[in-house]
Order: structure tokens, then sequence, then C-alpha cells
């Protein structure tokens, strides 16, 4: 029993490090460079489609598990990942398969987004 809480506390402590460690790197490359946010979250998207192109970003999703597809080069992950598994469809599957392992994601941060416009009011900030 007491060797179970000792592997779930194990699990968290793997996805906080690497979960950290790519924001760690992503908070260093905005202190250092005047990239803008966008070209920064483009970029790290772009090193998960890469990495998971090349075979390394799975091996970093089995070992920390949210710790790595939570943060935004995650989702670079799942749309190379479905990619990869379309196109043993053929072309038109490598672009659809993208598409339909992201769609579920996009599909809520869309609806939820729409949902909170309509309970709170935007504004401007006041200085």
């Amino acid at each position: 029993m007491f060797e179970q809480y000792i592997e779930i506390f194990l699990g968290f402590l793997k996805a906080f490090a690497v979960g950290g460690l790519i924001c760690m790197i992503a908070q260093i490359v905005i202190n250092f460079t005047d990239l803008t946010a966008g070209k920064i979250l483009v970029m790290f998207m772009l090193l998960g489609v890469a990495f998971q192109g090349l075979g390394l970003y799975q091996y970093l999703v089995d070992f920390a598990g949210a710790g790595a597809t939570v943060p935004i080069s995650g989702f670079g992950y799942l749309l190379a990942n479905g990619a990869i598994k379309g196109a043993e469809m053929g072309w038109f599957g490598a672009f659809t398969g993208a598409l339909s392992a992201a769609s579920a994601g996009i599909s809520a941060a869309v609806i939820f987004s729409y949902i909170m416009a309509l309970i709170f009011k935007s504004r401007t900030k006041k200085n």
C-alpha cells in the first residue's frame, strides 16, 4: 500500500521536474532574447513537432506524462503524433490526422472561451 503512494509521488515529481524544465528553458529564452511571446510559443510548438518527428518526444512523454504533454511543446507532439498515425492511410491522412488528434482540445478551448465571454465583460486594463 505504501509503495503505491511512493509510486504516485514519484510520478508527480517527474511530471513537475520535466514540465518545470521546459518552462525554465522558455523563461531563459524570454529573459535573454528579444523574441515576442508569440514567436516563443511557435518555436516551442515546432520543437515538439520536430522531436516527435525524430521519435524523441515519446520517451519524454513516457517518462513524465503530463509534465511533457501539458506545455505547448506537448501540443506539437500531439500534432506530429496524429500526422504520423494518419500518414499510414496516405497523404490526405497525414494532414487530417494532425487535425483530428488535436480537435478535442481545440474545441474545448473555443467552447470554454465562448462561455467565459458570455459570463464576463471584457474591458481595458487601467494603469
